[in-house]
């Protein structure tokens, strides 16, 4: 995983496993790799990796079996939805609205850009 300089590794490392819940890719229930083979895989200190797992658990996106390994909760789908939304909503939309107005970008104008990326995506 090639990590950014701007963000914190561990928040990283908890935004790469947002994403696989998302997309489906680890589903309710689903074993996830352990914190040695997380490490191991992208190259971190497993405190690094231990750090993100201890975020995740607390917002009980993740539930640990122990001695078995870390598991996906029930509802993490949601959890992590209601999570990114709130952050999107509280933290980009706000630049990003910003930045529309300085380069004088409409909603009409937006709406049809993105209708054109569902198209193309």
């Amino acid at each position: 995983m090639d990590f950014k300089d701007n963000q914190p590794i561990y928040l990283q490392i908890i935004d790469h496993f947002c994403r696989r819940i998302l997309e489906k890719k680890w589903k309710a229930g689903d074993r996830i790799p352990s914190v040695r083979e997380t490490a191991v895989k992208m190259e971190v200190n497993p405190n690094t990796a231990m750090r993100a797992y201890h975020y995740l658990q607390e917002k009980n996106i993740l539930f640990n079996q122990r001695g078995i390994g870390y598991f996906v909760q029930d509802d993490a789908f949601q959890k992590v939805l209601a999570l990114r939304r709130s952050e999107f909503i509280s933290e980009i939309l706000p630049s990003f609205f910003r930045d529309m107005e300085l380069v004088g970008i409409t909603i009409d104008e937006l709406r049809c850009l993105h209708e054109e990326y569902v198209r193309n995506s």
